[in-house]
């Protein structure tokens, strides 16, 4: 299983940690060629880094703020320079940026929210697109964008979690019309949409709050970024599935069951 990802070219934005780096590792064990990403060079890239290449991969970090336009198409030039196209792209950057009441929501925080969740996930992908279609006419396969949703997108998110919920919303939807217009071209479009997951995300939460939440998945616990992974390699695969595109393939231990 998987075999066919040997070689293959893979982005992973927001990859240095948590479920994209866990992705990233997976990919890598099948000896696909990676990028990773983040805002900012931090102390652990390197690592991360060396920790891709033992376990088989090949890969390279590309440094950007993909809630910027223009850096979203730097970043696809710099991968497309290195690896010389690109076969999947995983829309994994995203994030809470905080907790606000809607009384409490300015432009400046709507906007960094989408910009974060939204924007970035469209104009990768908007710039992926043309190596995208030549890597499924090269291969006489397909190629793969995979997005990644959430849990929160069904129930309207936390307390102060609203726009984040939205902006997932957003990227549960945005593939339906991107399916119907490019699926001709041999991509694929599909959401990843996991649920509460032991990662920084929910580093705030104490043992109470866990619990709680804990009691509302019927696995009983958290999942691992190590679970959500292997999803990615499926949609990923053209083997596995390449007849499935415009679904959501929701990871959450049953906590929402669609």
């Amino acid at each position: 299983m998987f075999k066919d990802l040997k070689d293959k070219r893979v982005l992973i934005t927001g990859s240095t940690a948590g479920i994209g780096l866990a992705t990233a590792q997976t990919f890598a064990r099948y000896g696909a060629k990676i990028g990773i990403t983040s805002q900012a060079m931090t102390d652990g890239v390197q690592q991360s880094l060396e920790g891709l290449h033992q376990i088989g991969g090949e890969a390279e970090f590309f440094q950007g703020d993909l809630c910027n336009t223009l850096e979203c198409k730097d970043l696809i030039e710099r991968f497309v320079a290195r690896f010389g196209g690109i076969d999947v792209v995983i829309n994994n950057v995203g994030g809470l940026v905080g907790r606000k009441q809607i009384s409490e929501i300015d432009d400046e925080f709507f906007d960094r929210v989408f910009d974060l969740n939204a924007r970035s996930a469209h104009m990768v992908t908007k710039y992926a697109m043309p190596h995208l279609k030549a890597s499924a006419q090269a291969s006489g396969t397909t190629s793969s964008v995979i997005l990644v949703g959430s849990f929160a997108s069904y129930m309207g998110g936390g307390p102060g979690a609203s726009l984040y919920a939205a902006a997932k919303a957003w990227i549960h939807t945005i593939q339906k019309n991107w399916v119907t217009s490019y699926t001709k071209d041999g991509v694929r479009f599909n959401v990843v949409a996991p649920g509460t997951v032991d990662t920084a995300f929910h580093a705030d939460k104490n043992d109470a709050v866990r619990a709680q939440i804990n009691a509302t998945i019927p696995m009983g616990r958290f999942a691992t970024a190590q679970e959500i992974a292997p999803t990615f390699l499926f949609l990923a695969s053209h083997a596995c599935s390449g007849y499935i595109t415009g679904q959501i393939i929701n990871v959450n231990g049953g906590q929402y069951m669609p």
